[in-house]
């Protein structure tokens, strides 16, 4: 990404442009720009879910952007909660494939193999640890970014 300053603010652009016209002429095939001002973006680390970029400015020889934390608008309590939710969804897709087998077992009285119930029993094991885990969270920033990891 470029980027150029024109009557005090800064236009950016995914490339130099081809062709560029300014108060003393049209040029073409300008190179890197370099010569007319345009700088390279250089964009920072920044954590989507809990930053956002901010205040495009000349930092040296490049363009870059401040680092801001994005307001977060949720409780902690409704935080909790989503994240819970997602936790509950995922367990519940990876008890799904395996019950056919406990159905079968209630329809049908032939037996689940005994691994099958070890594995579901260790899911939902995993799963009130992982719950009891984001429960203990003390900021929103720290539930945002809990990673769920079953």
């Amino acid at each position: 990404m470029k980027a150029i300053e024109i009557d005090g603010k800064i236009k950016t652009f995914g490339s130099v442009p081809k062709n560029w016209k300014n108060s003393t002429g049209t040029y073409f095939n300008i190179g890197d720009g370099a010569t007319f001002g345009f700088k390279d973006v250089v964009l920072p680390d920044y954590i989507g879910g809990i930053e956002e970029l901010s205040n495009l400015h000349l930092a040296g020889d490049v363009y870059t952007y401040d680092v801001i934390e994005k307001p977060i608008k949720e409780t902690l309590a409704q935080l909790k909660k989503q994240k819970v939710s997602q936790l509950k969804y995922i367990a519940g897709r990876e008890l799904s494939r395996t019950d056919w087998y406990i159905i079968r077992e209630v329809d049908s009285e032939k037996t689940t193999p005994q691994s099958i119930k070890d594995d579901r029993a260790a899911l939902r094991t995993q799963s009130d640890l992982i719950e009891a885990e984001i429960n203990a969270l003390t900021t929103k920033k720290s539930v945002v970014l809990f990673d769920i990891n079953i």
